[in-house]
């Protein structure tokens, strides 16, 4: 049970957390490829028109500031791309993790989100044509994350599907709180 009171819990987690799918059939992923392609531009519907005060609000008490969560997401799904490529060109790598807090307070998390909003349609354009050209067996290559252990790409997909839209709801939660 979470000791986060819930008030909490549904601004730092507005989609409810991530709970792995159980099976995994070809609609889900083709609906998951849908939404790390639509990802850049739900991104940018959420924080267009935001004020340079606004991009530092953070969207929770205790959270990152909406610039963070933007840089996070390019980080993250830089990240992702690369784990991705890894497992489809080796045979089960061990991928590295990466402390994302410190990350977000590194000095590039200052750059005008602009960056990274432009970084995600670069990336997400060049992943999505990726995902959509692996073959069903592909789905099944595996890499081993240091604290998740094994993953396989289909469940990986999942997870960064879910990804964007819980940091994108975070945002349009906030904006909608506070009437932005």
């Amino acid at each position: 049970m979470s000791s986060v009171p819930p008030a909490l819990e549904a601004r730092q987690y507005p989609l409810g957390r991530f709970v792995p799918p159980a099976a995994i059939g070809e609609a889900d992923r083709n609906q998951w490829i849908a939404a790390v392609a639509a990802l850049p531009a739900e991104l940018r519907r959420a924080t267009e028109g935001l004020t340079p005060s606004q991009w530092e609000t953070a969207y929770r008490e205790g959270g990152w500031t909406l610039r963070q969560v933007v840089h996070h997401l390019a980080d993250s799904h830089m990240m992702a791309f690369t784990r991705f490529k890894l497992a489809l060109t080796q045979s089960e790598p061990t991928i590295n993790a990466y402390d994302q807090a410190a990350w977000a307070a590194s000095a590039d998390a200052q750059a005008a989100p602009e960056v990274s909003l432009r970084l995600l349609e670069a990336l997400h354009e060049r992943w999505a044509r990726l995902l959509r050209s692996l073959a069903p067996a592909d789905w099944q290559r595996t890499f081993r994350h240091p604290e998740r252990g094994l993953m396989t790409l289909e469940a990986n997909l999942a997870l960064y599907a879910w990804h964007g839209r819980h940091h994108t709801a975070q945002i349009a939660a906030l904006r909608e709180a506070r009437a932005w």
